[in-house]
């Protein structure tokens, strides 16, 4: 049987407590208070690998010896980043313009090792192929589901499955903000085997 070294998630997201609670092992989450802003001329891509290293980076200085698990997610239109639009005027305009598109989202991913300071880090795509949707469907949508706080203003683990056409994608985790099969290959390499880890 293997051991893992404390584990920690640096995010509050329920969604993404939820996803690491699968894999069985025990952690504690704590909120990594990161600025989140995007740097001048910085790409998607660049972005989240940089603010999920930093957000893994700023929970590591108060767990030493504890692996900790940094993570953050766009949601891209033509190298245009969709926010988490905050209200039902901007959920309408945000859906209304990924209407029969691919949003691709982007979710970084960084195991941060706070003994010796060694990281592993991704970026993880996933590509939602939505429906073309006419106005009363975006807005019954919204009604039942208000995902102001979402990044592309959908749940996809909930009633947002509705918009799509299909998914494509190595991990359907990713999604939702935590891809947790690239996460069990990082645990693996600091020697904590998800499969044979002592309960």
């Amino acid at each position: 049987m293997s051991s893992c070294p404390p584990l920690v998630l640096g995010s509050t997201s329920p969604f993404r407590r939820a996803l690491l609670e699968r894999l069985g092992l025990p952690f504690v989450t704590d909120s990594p208070e990161v600025d989140e802003s995007r740097l001048p001329g910085e790409t998607p891509e660049a972005l989240v690998a940089r603010l999920s290293r930093a957000k893994a980076e700023a929970v590591a200085a108060r767990h030493p010896g504890a692996l900790v698990i940094g993570s953050d997610q766009v949601a891209v239109i033509d190298d245009q980043i969709l926010g988490k639009p905050g209200d039902h005027a901007n959920a309408v305009r945000q859906l209304g313009a990924a209407s029969g598109r691919v949003v691709t989202f982007l979710t970084g991913l960084c195991l941060f090792d706070a003994a010796n300071g060694e990281a592993q880090g991704c970026v993880e795509p996933f590509r939602v192929h939505f429906r073309t949707l006419s106005a009363a469907q975006i807005e019954g949508y919204l009604q039942r589901e208000t995902p102001y706080n979402c990044a592309g203003s959908f749940k996809s683990e909930g009633f947002g499955i509705t918009l799509f056409e299909r998914l494509e994608g190595d991990d359907p985790n990713s999604l939702i903000g935590l891809p947790l099969i690239r996460l069990v290959g990082m645990l693996a390499a600091k020697g904590c085997d998800v499969l044979t880890v002592a309960a």
